[in-house]
């Protein structure tokens, strides 16, 4: 059964490309081809994959520069790159490090280590959604409804999402309220409405 983390493999070999597929298949994903980095962008625009595995070295758009695109993209979620080199050495990995990818594996690939590669990038990608999630909750007051801050700070609600949204509010009665507070305090009034 096939886990629910999409997979782009990106490689201009047609023979590593297949292998790669067979190895995230067989490890239980549901991997999709691409044949060079530009139809790997392309695919990104257009899908949600979560993890690419990509060749370092192709046409058009090799995998480094793959990563540094992928990397760019700062209010889309986060995907985790695996670089896939037959050349090794320090220099590599600094520059696949600055480009931004987060592992790393040696060609030819070992089907085990692929495997755990694999494990460990469901293993991050789960803790980011969980941050994500931490993140996405605000401490509210039940009573006053103000929101603390991440300087525990206890701020208005407009306050909060003003600072935080860059929106600014114009208050203003809806129907319900108008019917609920508003008409009875103008019924109150000496010569009523």
């Amino acid at each position: 059964m096939a886990k629910t983390i999409p997979v782009l493999v990106v490689d201009d070999d047609a023979v590593s490309s297949a292998q790669l597929c067979a190895l995230a298949k067989a490890a239980g994903y549901a991997p999709t081809a691409a044949a060079n980095g530009r139809e790997a962008w392309e695919m990104l625009q257009l899908s949600r994959f979560q993890v690419v595995i990509s060749d370092w070295y192709m046409p058009e758009m090799d995998g480094l520069e793959l990563c540094g695109h992928v990397r760019a993209r700062r209010k889309q979620p986060y995907i985790y790159f695996i670089l896939v080199t037959s050349r090794g050495g320090k220099q590599q990995y600094l520059a696949g490090m600055e480009a931004g990818a987060d592992d790393f594996i040696a060609k030819p690939v070992d089907p085990d280590e692929l495997r755990a590669r694999l494990t460990v990038a469901e293993r991050i990608l789960g803790l980011r959604t969980e941050l994500q999630q931490l993140e996405g909750l605000l401490p509210i007051c039940s009573y006053c409804k103000r929101i603390r801050n991440d300087r525990d700070v206890w701020k208005s609600l407009e306050d909060y999402i003003e600072e935080h949204f860059a929106t600014q509010f114009s208050h203003s009665i809806c129907p319900d309220c108008y019917t609920k507070y508003v008409e009875p305090q103008l019924d109150r009034r000496p010569g009523g409405a």
